[in-house]
Formats: structure tokens, sequence, C-alpha cells
């Protein structure tokens, strides 16, 4: 717990007035429940004698505003066991209307193989000897997500990639908080044709950052200015339609605005990549390659990026973990 100067000299002022509690619990480190669970009432009473508060409620109330408190009870209906639980979860899930994919708006239905399924989603090898919330995690996973980076960047032709982001949408915001930041601009242009999820989280995202978003319906023929930090396109786009934007990167440089392309990784089997066509950040999702629909995700996003210069300023901007190979 972090408390902020006043707190603290008050709560030390308030121990001289309060009797101090003098047990001390007796821990069995051998013991899980000792290890894992805690603290008890009375480490929580020791902790909140010390900063000068009688109860939690006392401590709370100093901290959070009287106008989103709840004061009543919370109306929670009972507990369910294990199996009126499970049979509630599927009369709720039941209520889902399934729809076919088509081409477009970025999710798309795959087929898993069972080889594939048993021996790498259900193989425990890849998690072990420790557990996947570990900076130690095991060699295995390590190798997985530096094939996972070194896939990503042969098939986006970018060089420098990340260990995957949270999803497309995420990737496409974080993309444009790094070119904003490098490039030290704050308007964005966004094509119109990008997938709705894309825009909505790109513009929830931009908003505190004092990002201008402007949308464009006809982003090929965009005059920019030197407001502008980057032009973000989706290829394909929501509608399946391929764009070549070979023009639009040229214009875009030319003017120093970097451009972001959010792909379908799969469709760069057969496309013109990223690199290619000289784009500067490439971002989208790796749902593509047999992860199930799962109702929107989340989905493994990936972002790969160019060297523009000497330093790798966006490779060193760029947010998430990297998987290296050490010399």
């Amino acid at each position: 717990m972090i408390l902020g100067r006043g707190v603290l000299s008050a709560g030390r002022a308030a121990l001289l007035r309060r009797p101090k509690l003098s047990v001390a619990r007796n821990l069995q480190y051998d013991a899980f429940v000792d290890r894992h669970i805690g603290p008890r009432r009375l480490e929580q009473q020791q902790m909140l004698d010390f900063i000068g508060y009688k109860d939690l409620d006392d401590l709370t109330g100093t901290n959070v505003p009287n106008m989103i408190k709840i004061e009543n009870p919370l109306e929670l209906p009972s507990a369910l066991d294990e199996y009126k639980m499970l049979k509630e979860l599927e009369t709720i899930a039941a209520e889902n209307k399934i729809y076919r994919s088509y081409i477009g708006m970025g999710y798309y239905d795959t087929i898993v193989p069972a080889v594939i399924s048993r021996n790498i989603l259900q193989n425990i090898g890849w998690i072990s000897q420790y557990t996947p919330y570990q900076a130690e995690i095991s060699q295995g996973r390590l190798e997985s997500l530096l094939n996972f980076q070194t896939m990503i960047a042969e098939m986006t032709g970018l060089p420098t990639t990340n260990a995957s982001l949270l999803d497309e949408a995420t990737a496409s915001a974080e993309a444009v908080a790094l070119a904003a930041r490098t490039t030290k601009r704050s308007k964005v242009v966004v094509d119109s044709f990008c997938h709705p999820q894309n825009l909505d989280v790109i513009k929830t995202r931009s908003g505190p950052l004092g990002i201008e978003i402007e949308l464009s319906d006809a982003v090929e023929a965009y005059e920019f200015d030197d407001k502008v930090a980057a032009v973000v396109v989706q290829y394909p786009n929501t509608e399946g339609r391929v764009h070549q934007f070979d023009e639009l990167i040229e214009k875009a440089h030319s003017n120093g605005s970097l451009v972001i392309m959010v792909c379908d990784l799969l469709s760069l089997t057969i496309l013109r990549s990223p690199g290619d066509l000289g784009a500067d950040i490439a971002v989208g999702s790796a749902q593509r390659f047999g992860v199930p629909l799962g109702y929107g995700g989340p989905h493994a996003g990936f972002m790969a990026v160019a060297k523009t210069d000497a330093k790798n300023l966006l490779g060193r901007n760029m947010p998430g973990r990297i998987i290296g190979v050490t010399k």
C-alpha cells in the first residue's frame, strides 16, 4: 500500500494515541495456507493501527468519494453448487446467436488439427517447469514466442516484432500512440473502412493522450499537413477490398508522416507485405492461424515496425515484450 505523506503523518500522530497490538501471528511457512492466504484480521488491524485508522471502512472513507459509494448491501442471489452453476451458464450461453462469418470484419472461423491441439496447446511441457506468469518461464514457451516473432517478421516484411499484444484493436491503438510519440505530432488520419472495433478502440485510447483522430472516407486522396503523425489503413479493409497503397505511402513519407497498416495475417501469404509496400508499422491479429472465435476474443495481436533510422527509434519505443536471443 502506498500512502501520501499527509495520510502517513496523520497515521503516525494517531499511532501515539492508540494502543499497539503486540500479538504476533505464528506463521507456519511449510503450510500452504500461511504462505498464500493473507493478511488475516490480525495483520490487517496491525497495519490499520500503524497508519492511524480504526477499521477498513474508516480507511476507505477517507479515499473513496461519497458520490460513488454504495451504502446498502449488495443484492446478490443465493450461492449455487457446481452442478446448478454449470446449468445456469449453459442457459445463458444458449441465448447467444451464431451467425455465419464472411470475408471482412476481422474475425474468421478456423480449423485446428487434433494433432496440434494435443501436442502443442495441451502439452504441459510448454509451460513447465515454471508457472506461465513468472519471468522464468520454460524454454519451450520462450522458443515458441521467438518463433511467433520470427513468423510475424517474415510475413509483414518488417524486422522488429514483439511477442504479441491483447488483440488487433488494442494493437491498432498502440500503433497510433507509438506514431504520436516518435513524430511528436498530434493528429492521426484513419481510414473509415477500418474494422469498427479498431476504430472504436483507437478513438477511446487516443482521447486521453491528446491525439486528434480524423476519419477519412477517401484516405488515398487526403492532403497531409505538418500536424499529421500517421495514417492508418486496413489491409484488406472491413469490406474485404484490397487497395494498393503505394502512392499514399509515398505521399505520407514525403510529409514526414508514418504509415500504419492493419493487416489480415493470413492474407499476407499472397498479398504484398507492408514492408514491401514501405509501411512503417504493421499490426493485426493472429486469430487467423487457429485461435477459436470466442465471441470476439481476446486474441494475440501482433506489431512489427520498420527500422527507419540508425537508432531504431520505432523498435525502441514499441510497446509489449520482445523475446531476444542471447549472444
